[in-house]
């Protein structure tokens, strides 16, 4: 027995209504943009930049994020962040130092945490853990976080051109001319960001002009996705650490399954009426997968809330990232990767 959330024969007009759905997502990539730009960048967490991460529950109730910040940045640590952990009006923070020199070292948590002592008192100073991560490590971390991200969507980016325009060889010919420009790109010595940004652009660019319309819709969904959620954890000054970066990758997994369930359903559709209208095609095949993206994505995001509010603090930014991104995810599953196709009069191949 089907379980279906929403009986068939719906027909809502997604197709139409693209355009509203297209600038409400431009909306919000301009606001993540912008609030990234306002943050002057992400806020990276120990992970990535290296400091001296400190949990402290605090007794004393005047032991404000504010005066825990002022107290440190008196006594000349740079204070990178000081974040609520735990249940609200327990004055548990995590704080991230760095020293002068933006970086990490062995003796740094003892010194920040005197500094505490001295400006609330020792016996009203509880440290609950303390982390440290050297420049270096966080240097590289940073990097090959990068890499993890650009080397999945290659990968889906062959699989995609491979699976849905039926040619293989020139997936795999186009990701060896993408390797190269990012090769040659790498010899001026610029940055991983600058490297993912260019072969993105390179992507898209050369699916347009070879057609490959079903790689081009899930490449601008997934790159859709991850943007929003990363302003979103910007606009609420959330630290960008190895678990986001999790939650990233799983994020472009589930969403490229989204699309491709739907994408599926597109080709079917076609192959049995390709003479039919193709935005009605597309609309309708959209409708049929509804019940199932739905289904799908509100019992996920059910276990996600439980992990957020019963699986305590350290899980918690993990999943608000996965539940920002399957939300997003969703919306552009039906709104952005499917719609794409319709930038070509000529129909996909079926």
């Amino acid at each position: 027995m089907t379980v279906e959330l929403i009986k068939p024969g719906v027909n809502v007009n997604f197709i139409g209504n693209r355009k509203w759905a297209f600038l409400f997502s431009g909306l919000m990539i301009l606001v993540s943009i912008v609030s990234i730009i306002a943050h002057k960048g992400l806020n990276l967490g120990v992970d990535f930049q290296g400091g001296s991460l400190i949990q402290a529950r605090f007794a004393d109730p005047s032991a404000t994020p504010d005066a825990v910040r002022e107290a440190l940045s008196g006594a000349g640590f740079n204070v990178s962040s000081v974040q609520d952990y735990g249940q609200g009006g327990e004055n548990e923070y995590l704080i991230n130092v760095q020293n002068d020199e933006g970086s990490g070292d062995a003796g740094l948590s003892g010194r920040a945490v005197s500094a505490l002592n001295a400006a609330f008192g020792a016996d009203k100073v509880e440290v609950r853990r303390q982390e440290m991560v050297g420049p270096k490590v966080g240097a590289d971390l940073r990097q090959k976080a990068l890499y993890a991200v650009y080397y999945s969507v290659l990968i889906i980016i062959i699989y995609i051109t491979g699976r849905f325009e039926k040619r293989w060889g020139t997936a795999l010919m186009f990701a060896a001319i993408l390797l190269g420009a990012v090769y040659l790109v790498s010899l001026f010595k610029v940055g991983v960001g600058a490297l993912i940004i260019t072969s993105l652009m390179v992507t898209c660019v050369t699916c347009y002009f070879m057609r490959f319309t079903f790689a081009l819709g899930g490449i601008l969904a997934l790159m859709h996705d991850v943007v929003i959620t990363t302003g979103a954890f910007s606009l609420l000054e959330k630290e960008i650490t190895l678990s986001f970066v999790a939650a990233v990758l799983t994020i472009i997994g589930y969403s490229l399954n989204d699309s491709i369930i739907v994408f599926d359903r597109i080709r079917e559709n076609h192959a049995r009426n390709r003479k039919g209208n193709y935005p009605l095609i597309i609309n309708r095949s959209i409708n049929e997968t509804l019940s199932r993206t739905i289904l799908t994505s509100g019992t996920t995001l059910l276990a996600l809330f439980s992990l957020y509010f019963l699986g305590g603090p350290v899980n918690q930014d993990f999943a608000l990232a996965l539940s920002i991104g399957i939300t997003v995810g969703t919306f552009s599953s039906i709104f952005i990767a499917s719609p794409i196709l319709l930038l070509w009069d000529k129909p996909a191949p079926a």
